[in-house]
Parts: structure tokens; sequence; C-alpha cells
């Protein structure tokens, strides 16, 4: 794995990782993590593809190694990809979103369409309605003792380190369909991934709400290459049937990877793996 610093025209420098093998002929792998306001997380996605293609990470600008301060506008990150691409060298590539990364790819897509070669969505992006349902699932798999504790510690201005590895552990617990390794998974998330941006995350769910994908949908599905893939869990807190009924109106395939969460590849890493190789194959040329 090779790691680099690169300089967008503004300035910030984006941390970046490449790994994997090149194969002449074959388009590499893009991968936008979610968030936001997180550094990357999508190593061990990664890694499910590896031997295949050659794989591209990078933190979003204000996160991680990406240290930045600013105004953060949907426009900005998806020229941030862009120049990502140049400084590479890939004039089109496979892009893999999680989460809002699926967002942030959509939004890529409808913007340069011409560079997408092809498209894997993980986890998202879920258009309405789906908050109500993904409240109504996270309140369930809290104990009533969990729920006052998170608003207690969402109510503090500012938090320790420790009240914040606990404010975000029982904030994202909730995303896994394992009640007995949710915690767990969340904790070392809470550990490893602060500390988180918020006013990044405000700014870009903001600008996300002022010009929904929901608005894009007939652009999206033309734009869409052949071959994009939906791949959720069906034990996620966000509903399973909003993926599924966002594949009907893209026209592309859905997989509901079952008992995994919103991070399938940790519950279910082998069906994940299957479902995983299948799409990013097909997609950059092989059938693997």
């Amino acid at each position: 794995m090779t790691a680099a610093m690169m300089v967008m025209d503004d300035g910030a420098q984006l941390r970046t990782w490449t790994e994997g093998r090149e194969i002449s002929g074959e388009f590499p792998v893009v991968m936008v993590h979610g968030g936001p306001g997180v550094p990357d997380y999508l190593s061990p996605v990664s890694d499910v593809v590896e031997d295949l293609c050659l794989v591209h990470r990078y933190d979003q600008r204000g996160t991680g190694g990406s240290r930045w301060e600013g105004q953060h506008t949907i426009a900005r990150h998806v020229q941030d990809l862009a120049l990502l691409l140049d400084a590479w060298g890939r004039d089109r590539v496979v892009l893999v979103g999680h989460s809002f990364g699926t967002n942030m790819a959509s939004y890529f897509l409808l913007a340069h369409p011409e560079r997408v070669a092809g498209m894997v969505y993980l986890a998202g992006p879920f258009l309405d309605p789906w908050r109500e349902a993904d409240r109504r699932a996270q309140r369930a798999r809290r104990t009533d003792e969990q729920q006052t504790r998170l608003d207690e510690l969402d109510a503090i201005e500012v938090r320790t380190d420790a009240e914040e590895i606990e404010y975000l552990t029982l904030s994202w617990f909730t995303d896994h369909a394992d009640p007995a390794r949710a915690w767990d998974w969340a904790l070392d998330s809470a550990r490893t991934l602060r500390p988180i941006n918020y006013p990044m995350n405000t700014q870009l769910n903001a600008a996300k709400r002022a010009d929904p994908l929901e608005a894009h949908l007939d652009a999206l599905r033309e734009d869409l290459p052949s071959g994009t893939m939906i791949i959720g869990g069906d034990g996620d807190s966000r509903p399973a049937d909003a993926l599924r009924r966002l594949g009907a109106r893209l026209d592309c395939e859905v997989t509901i990877i079952q008992e995994a969460g919103h991070s399938p590849w940790l519950e279910a890493p082998e069906q994940f793996r299957v479902a995983f190789r299948a799409a990013v194959g097909r997609q950059i040329g092989m059938s693997s």
C-alpha cells in the first residue's frame, strides 16, 4: 500500500492510499467514505477486492489526515474527487460509496458522468421517506437508560474524550444487527474515527437537504453505468425497503444481505465478499 498527500487547487492537502494491483485494460476503484465528518474507514472493504484491481482511498478534506478548515459544500467535495482522479492519472473509475459516500458518489456522477465507468452503492443512498423508520429502529435497540444517557451527552456543549467516546458508541451501536457484537464494533469506531468534524457534518447534511438526490433521480438513472449495484443489510436501522425502492427507480440490481447492518462486511463477511466481488468484478471489466 502506498500513502501520499495530494494537493488541491486551493492548497488543501488530502491524505490518500493506493493498494491492490493494476491490470491493463481494467478500471481502478475509488472508495468514497461516509460520515460526513469522519475519516476513511474502508480499508477492510478494499481488502476484499485488492487482488482484482487497483484501489484508491482518501480522507475527505477536514477529516483524518486531510486537515482543513472552511465552508464545506457538495461542489467543493466533488471538485476534490475530480482533482484526485487527475492526480492519480485516471480518466474513468469505478466508484464505491458507503453511507453518505453514496450520496457524494452520486453528486460526482451527476457532475462528471464521463469519468464514472461503474458504481457500487454500499448501504445507501437512502431517499425519503426513511428517517422516521430509522429513528424508530434506533430507539428500539436502545434501552431507556441508554437513550437517557445519550440525550444527556448530546446536551453537553463540550464533551471530554471519555464522554465523546461514550456518546459516539451510544449513537453508532444501533447501526449493527448483531446485538452481541454491536457495542464493541461501535466502541472501536468511536475510538479510531475521532475527532468528528461536526461543522462539516452539519454543512454537508444541510447541502444535501438543499439539493436532494430525490430531485435528480431521472438524471441519475440516465447517467448510472450498466451493472450498477446497491448492497445493503437487512439489519441496518435504515430500512432495506428504501434501497429496494431506489433500485426500482434507478433500474439497478439490489442485494440485501441477511443478518447484516450498516457495515455488512463486519457482520456477514462471506456473503458480503461474494456480492461485492461480483459487483466490482463485472464493472472493472472482469467476471470474478
